[in-house]
């Protein structure tokens, strides 16, 4: 018998496949779009399992369905993004599943919190789907506004990475509502801007002013970080016991050696 365990992010995959072949059947898509598509999907595939057996859950929740969801419209989203390399795009089409993904980052959120059903990986996938339906619009308006607008979608990457140089950028981060915002704000500026719906001035102005939020949010997150870092304070070991000195030989003998720790830092950004 295969295990919820195993079903249930396969099933993704299967929605994933379903948002690919609607799109190629009504808007078309491309042999490229379609690797990306799947791509992603495998990806989520493996990533979901995997964080699955690491919580040790046997099924996803009713709130990770909803990310679920979000997530194959997501990968919809990339499809079509790198189709608009090669070529015009339907790009309503790309909008309306982008407008429908981050609905629904409100939705998953109310019906963890309603059905009790929280927890750290739906969190986590919660988060990851965001990141990467943000760094894919940054992808598609870069033609429109610059490449710098890529920074945005890279921000999350770099701050990860960063934590594997720097120990004390892995700290966990108190709940922050500013930081929910913010990365709200990211999605609904990058989808407006894809509407081409905006004179480019303004659009770069929206672009920049999301960019500026990100900054400082991250900027604050990375100062928490750092002012709350954990020192191991210096640990001195008793000294090592002392034999009684042989008679007439006490100026020979050694006393017992102190041996010092030194301190060390232990310390990533949860939303």
């Amino acid at each position: 018998m295969v295990s919820a365990l195993r079903t249930d992010p396969f099933a993704g995959a299967i929605l994933q496949v379903g948002v690919l072949a609607a799109l190629a059947g009504t808007v078309g898509l491309s042999a490229y779009g379609w690797l990306a598509g799947l791509l992603f999907g495998v990806v989520t595939v493996a990533a979901l399992g995997y964080g699955l057996r690491r919580s040790g859950a046997d099924r996803l929740g009713p709130a990770d369905w909803v990310t679920l969801t979000r997530a194959t419209l997501t990968g919809g989203v990339a499809a079509l993004t790198v189709d608009s390399f090669r070529g015009p795009i339907a790009v309503p089409v790309l909008v309306v599943l982008a407008a429908v993904a981050l609905s629904l980052d409100w939705v998953d959120g109310q019906v963890a919190r309603r059905t009790g059903t929280t927890s750290a990986l739906g969190a986590r996938f919660d988060m990851e789907v965001d990141s990467f339906l943000v760094l894919v619009l940054c992808g598609y308006v870069a033609d429109q506004v610059g490449a710098w607008v890529l920074v945005i979608g890279a921000m999350r990457y770099v701050f990860l990475a960063a934590g594997w140089v720097l120990p004390w950028m892995r700290g966990s981060l108190p709940p922050r509502y500013w930081r929910k915002v913010v990365a709200a704000t990211q999605g609904i500026a990058l989808t407006v801007v894809a509407a081409g719906v905006l004179p480019r001035p303004l659009a770069l102005a929206v672009v920049f002013g999301a960019l500026a939020l990100l900054v400082e949010s991250f900027g604050r997150d990375v100062g928490w970080l750092w002012r709350h870092r954990v020192r191991l304070a210096p640990r001195v070991l008793p000294a090592a016991p002392v034999s009684p000195a042989p008679a007439g030989h006490a100026s020979e003998w050694t006393s017992g050696t102190r041996i010092v720790r030194q301190p060390a830092e232990v310390g990533g950004r949860r939303r």
